[in-house]
């Protein structure tokens, strides 16, 4: 009998499309070498969640989407953020005129979630929306399309009075099943909210472990947390456990879903910004952008793994780079929280902390943060630089102002150099590009160049185009009332390309 034998042949394309690689064989017949070469092509789709920007009814914010000009992926496209849906417990609702009412309500509120808050149009022009109060939702949405490839969000919420005051800034950030908080707190001058916002149709199941100075701390309530469909849930860590820790690391990880996860961190003498996640445990990790005029810097770290960790602690300033005094290295044990108070280690010149294993040999894994103070007395205000990658091919941050950003740039190996765009404002103006050059083992801190004509916001978009590896991050100050607000945002590359290996089709005909 004669029979014709065909190898998935349709899906493989489809496949290599979808998930970057596809080989198809004939059954019995041997295997191929891998494919030689990869095509590297922009992405399709991409998908971003923001918190719920404040609690306060002071609160005013500005949501900033953009997605930078280059090569995009199909002629047509779309960049949404619409309001999660809220959370309505009606089940054990037995009145039912009540019942009538919540369903009402319920039925609104999916109708106005379906309303876009903001949306991209073309690449290359950013776009503002703006929300006062503590009712603004957290977002959701997709980008598709040519506005998919490093579509990014921030926003961005002055507080001026309160137990929030602050300028918080947040990168809306991808959907993931597995996030690191080093720098949460659960002392009582902390009020440490974890936001969990989740993008999909369907329900999605967290567990937050929290870690201290001498291990776990103990929780009966940090795990299963549900995050229902399109909706956010923030959860107080003070009400996880009954100890009070200053300094711990926060680890939530999702049993079934994707989520986007955010702390929202509050001082009572020293203001409130947002703890984003840190870079995947690594034994090498830096922490871009400590403001210049910084006045206390504390350094938050720990290994997730068996092993302790021993880490050399140095600061790459404006023209070279050295260990603080008293605090060249840090000994990390394993599962425990390790913290060093840095002090005033800029002395007035802007740096960045880099951690490297003591030994070559043992470059343990770690997760860490920088918690940063300007300012002093009723003055203080803070912010978090957590551990990030490399701009890589591509960064985006965007709403920057006219007056207030600041570009920290530092590369820890060798020397670079970097094209900085900044974008056409969301009102109007022409972009602008300038070139740097970063040294090796040295920080480069620049007012960027505004567009010319600027109205609105603007977004800076970082390239690395020859030299080392470069990290960034982007500083947004704002004085209000004597203080100085501000906030930090990190620049890791924003994986608009990926690498998308040949498929290989077999359509030969197998007798059997």
């Amino acid at each position: 009998m004669k029979s014709t034998h065909l190898s998935l042949i349709a899906g493989a394309a489809v496949l290599a499309a979808v998930t970057g690689f596809a080989t198809v064989t004939a059954p019995g017949a041997p295997a191929e070498p891998a494919a030689k070469s990869a095509a590297l092509l922009p992405v399709e789709r991409a998908g971003l969640v923001c918190p719920a920007p404040s609690n306060s009814d002071l609160a005013e914010t500005q949501y900033t989407a953009f997605t930078p000009a280059g090569e995009g992926g199909e002629a047509k496209g779309a960049a949404e953020l619409k309001p999660a849906l809220p959370i309505v417990d009606d089940e054990d609702e037995t009145d039912p005129k009540k019942a009538k009412k919540a369903e009402e309500a319920a039925k609104k509120a999916k109708e106005k979630a379906e309303k876009p808050v903001l949306a991209v149009k073309e690449p290359g022009k950013p776009v503002v929306a703006e929300a006062n109060g503590s009712s603004a939702p957290a977002l959701v949405g997709t980008a598709t399309g040519k506005l998919a490839p490093g579509w990014t969000a921030q926003q961005t919420t002055e507080v001026t009075a309160g137990g929030s005051r602050g300028l918080l800034g947040v990168t809306c950030t991808a959907p993931d099943t597995d996030f690191w908080f080093p720098g949460a707190s659960t002392a009582k001058s902390r009020q440490d909210y974890i936001h969990l916002t989740n993008p999909d149709d369907t329900g999605a199941v967290a567990d937050i472990e929290l870690y201290g100075p001498e291990g776990a701390l103990k929780s009966d309530v940090g795990d299963g947390i549900t995050v229902p469909a399109r909706s956010s849930v923030a959860v107080l860590l003070s009400t996880l456990t009954p100890e009070a820790v200053d300094q711990l690391t926060a680890h939530v990880t999702t049993r079934s879903g994707r989520i986007g996860a955010v702390v929202m961190s509050a001082d009572d003498s020293a203001g409130s910004d947002w703890i984003t996640a840190s870079e995947d445990p690594s034994g090498t990790l830096v922490m871009p952008g400590i403001p210049a005029d910084a006045t206390s810097v504390q350094l938050v770290a720990f290994a997730p793994g068996e092993d302790d960790a021993d880490v050399k602690v140095q600061l790459m300033g404006k023209n070279a780079t050295f260990s603080p005094a008293g605090n060249a290295t840090l000994h990390i044990k394993s599962s425990m929280t390790a913290s060093a108070d840095l002090k005033d280690l800029t002395r007035g010149e802007p740096g960045s902390l880099r951690l490297t294993p003591v030994r070559k040999d043992r470059a343990t894994p770690i997760v860490a943060a920088l918690r940063v103070v300007r300012g002093k007395g009723d003055k203080q205000e803070i912010a978090y630089i957590p551990a990030t990658g490399p701009v890589g091919a591509r960064a985006t941050v965007p709403d920057n102002r006219a007056k207030g950003s600041t570009l920290s740039l530092t590369a820890p190996g060798a020397t670079a150099k970097v094209k900085v765009t900044a974008s056409a404002g969301s009102g109007g103006g022409e972009p602008a590009v300038e070139t740097y050059t970063v040294k090796a083992g040295t920080t480069l801190a620049v007012t960027p160049k505004a567009p010319e004509g600027l109205k609105g916001s603007y977004a800076l978009t970082v390239e690395t185009t020859s030299g080392g590896p470069v990290h960034a991050s982007r500083s947004l100050a704002l004085a209000s009332d004597g203080v100085q607000m501000f906030t930090v945002q990190t620049l890791p590359d924003d994986r608009g390309m990926v690498e998308v290996p040949s498929a290989r089709q077999d359509l030969s005909v197998l007798d059997d």
